[in-house]
């Protein structure tokens, strides 16, 4: 059955002739089989699906022209009164808010570190989040933050009080007078989210999604986006808008536990990491099954301009789709602080398939945290998501990179991918295999980053590996690094900023294992072959009560075929690599209205190097969850296309495309 939606009808039946006037009355009444059309307009309410679709008969939600219909966390004021100078005043009844008021809820949770107190809700003119204080002195006479990535957009401050039973709120508008602009505040929580677990096989396509008072999401806690699948199985998210999330836009999280619901910084008692692990196991307990949960798919939706996440997820998200999304400016306010940041964050991100994405302007990229089993990040683009010049770079927000891979056993695939950023990963983990690549940023923290910060005791993180493609768990173990595979990739130095410089060298992080800006595999420097790692443990060889430390050694790195350009650095076991001293690459990124074009020489001086076509037989297996770099059925992976979809050739071309001519200029 058809049910119609328009903001212009005064209420009928859902019919095309006599639509309802509400999204969430549709929402309501929707059964499987359903599409819900919904006509252009703000529709400013929250939707909670309270049926679910099926795998057979998806329960569709539609907007008739795509972007025209708009759902909204926020409602207009209008009646803001001059206080002083720029500075304006609104008065906001708190019946508007119901059970939830965003200006006495403040931001809290597992990991969040920001330096001000700050409040769920949100002030915006003209689709622009403004900057929150905590004082009034400081909306009167304000400073530019320097810790964000939009200076003179700092400027634009607001603070609230509560009076009698209303929310104060003073907001410093400079040349804009309020009144004849559009100004909002988030007044929901939620935009689309079923309230209920369990709503699954639902799709949300077309939809302009935005400005919701989301709560901060860590993985020990209720993970809530503006929009989101709650704990379910099967939604597709497409075509969408989704923006302005006070903390996260989309949520592929973790539900309600409430015994273990940002215990760490209820309580105290347990740290972050042992609470992680405890909500593991319970979800492990409570359904967190392959036939329960996950399977979502995200797709060629537009993600921007949120404050903590694009996407968040931990244990939700399993067996998911992440495909040609455009995920950028997150997180460039940087007044939200702690480890849960980017563009998209995510626990336990098991044969998680991210391709064909655009990541950039973000605080940290992509972030695979723990678990990262299965995973594949595949034809994807990164760049400017380390922070511009003129920021201030605090221990509250570090320098970011492209991708954070994070404590996790693998196996973790990066292949066909383009890194741009100054940093491109920082792989504070194993069981990682980077695989056609052009990377023009250097890698961080390897071999360092994994214990849990304790000073006079070990702390190290045992995490959890998995029943290939499954959830159910097979083991933990600490990380020991290495257990890492580089074959066919490009590597590039570029200049690196002083801004980046300055900021490993006032912290004394300059080594090879912090922050070093050397593009290639060089931090890998004294990491054992293969053969020199699993010779110790032959019979002639073995020890059974002695030299336990060769359990806890570096684990091996494996290469092959990777280029070397602008004295980037092969690490100093590798083999069958070309080092180009010579010629000069040059890599420029244009982005105009029509699309982003890589304008390089790099193709004038590619060499003619014998490479051999990588497969999974190659790859081999991670080491601790033994299993195979390999696709989420269990199928063999053969790399013979490049990050257009051009077919390889028998020994092809190192990097991501598949050109053996001279190209100047790629579209992407």
């Amino acid at each position: 059955m058809e049910i119609y939606v328009s903001k212009e009808s005064r209420g009928g039946d859902g019919t095309k002739e006599y639509p309802l006037n509400s999204l969430a009355q549709a929402a309501a009444i929707a059964k499987p089989g359903d599409e819900v059309i919904v006509a252009p307009g703000v529709y400013r309410e929250y939707i909670n699906p309270a049926c679910a679709g099926t795998p057979e008969r998806r329960i569709v939600y539609r907007s008739e022209v795509k972007n025209g219909a708009v759902i909204s966390g926020a409602e207009e004021v209008k009646n803001w009164e001059r206080y002083q100078g720029t500075v304006w005043r609104a008065k906001i009844p708190n019946s508007i808010f119901g059970e939830y008021n965003p200006y006495t809820v403040k931001i809290f949770g597992d990991w969040y570190d920001a330096v001000k107190p700050l409040h769920t809700g949100e002030v915006y003119i003209n689709n622009k989040a403004l900057y929150e204080t905590d004082s009034l002195e400081e909306v009167l006479n304000p400073v530019i933050y320097k810790g964000s990535w939009d200076p003179e957009g700092s400027l634009y401050k607001w603070y609230t009080e509560q009076e009698n039973n209303y929310t104060i709120i003073y907001a410093n508008f400079h040349k804009y007078d309020p009144n004849m602009e559009n100004v909002e505040i988030n007044v929901r929580r939620n935009c689309f989210w079923p309230s209920a677990e369990g709503i699954g096989y639902i799709t949300v396509s077309g939809f302009v999604i935005t400005k919701a008072a989301t709560q901060w999401a860590p993985p020990t806690a209720y993970q809530e986006g503006m929009i989101g699948p709650h704990w379910s199985k099967g939604w597709i998210i497409e075509d969408c808008d989704i923006s302005n999330a006070k903390c996260s836009g989309i949520s592929l999280g973790k539900y309600l536990q409430p015994n273990n619901d940002n215990k760490w910084a209820r309580k105290h008692t347990k740290t972050g990491t042992q609470t992680e692990r405890d909500a593991i196991c319970q979800a492990q307990r409570e359904g967190w099954t392959k036939e329960r949960i996950g399977s979502h798919i995200i797709r060629r939706c537009d993600i921007h301009d949120c404050g903590q996440t694009g996407i968040v997820g931990h244990l939700g998200g399993v067996f998911s789709v992440i495909e040609d999304n455009n995920i950028h400016h997150i997180n460039n306010k940087q007044d939200l602080a702690g480890a849960e940041i980017g563009g998209i964050k995510m626990h336990a991100a098991i044969d998680v398939i991210i391709r064909r994405n655009r990541f950039h302007h973000c605080t940290r990229g992509l972030w695979l945290d723990w678990q990262a089993q299965g995973t594949r990040v595949s034809q994807n683009l990164f760049y400017k998501n380390t922070p511009p010049d003129g920021t201030e770079l605090t221990e509250h927000l570090s320098v970011a990179e492209d991708i954070f891979v994070e404590v996790s056993h693998g196996p973790t695939l990066m292949d066909n991918n383009i890194f741009l950023s100054e940093v491109a990963g920082r792989f504070c983990t194993q069981g990682i295999a980077l695989v056609h690549n052009l990377i023009a940023g250097s890698f961080v923290y390897v071999g360092n980053g994994v214990d849990n910060g304790s000073r006079l005791f070990p702390s190290p993180r045992y995490t959890p590996y998995h029943v290939p493609h499954r959830t159910e768990i097979d083991g933990f173990m600490t990380i020991l690094h290495g257990d890492a595979r580089f074959y066919n990739n490009i590597f590039v130095q570029q200049p690196v900023r002083q801004l980046l410089l300055n900021y490993a060298k006032e912290r004394n992080i300059e080594g090879l294992d912090l922050m070093n800006y050397v593009v290639g595999t060089k931090p890998y420097d004294g990491y054992p072959s293969s053969e020199e790692y699993f010779n110790k443990f032959q019979e002639e060889n073995y020890k059974i009560r002695e030299e336990r430390d060769k359990y806890y050694n570096h684990l091996p790195v494996y290469s092959g075929g990777n280029v070397y350009f602008n004295g980037a650095e092969p690490y100093d076991g590798e083999v069958g690599y070309v080092k180009d001293t010579e010629h000069q690459i040059d890599l420029k990124l244009v982005e105009e209205e029509d699309g982003i074009t890589l304008h390089t020489n790099l193709f004038k001086y590619m060499p003619e190097n014998d490479t051999e076509m990588i497969s999974t037989m190659v790859l081999g297996e991670a080491f601790e969850p033994e299993e195979l770099f390999e696709n989420p059925d269990g199928s063999p992976i053969t790399f013979n296309e490049d990050y257009l979809g051009k077919h390889r050739r028998i020994s092809p071309v190192s990097g991501p495309f598949e050109f053996r001519e001279e190209i100047m200029e790629i579209p992407l």
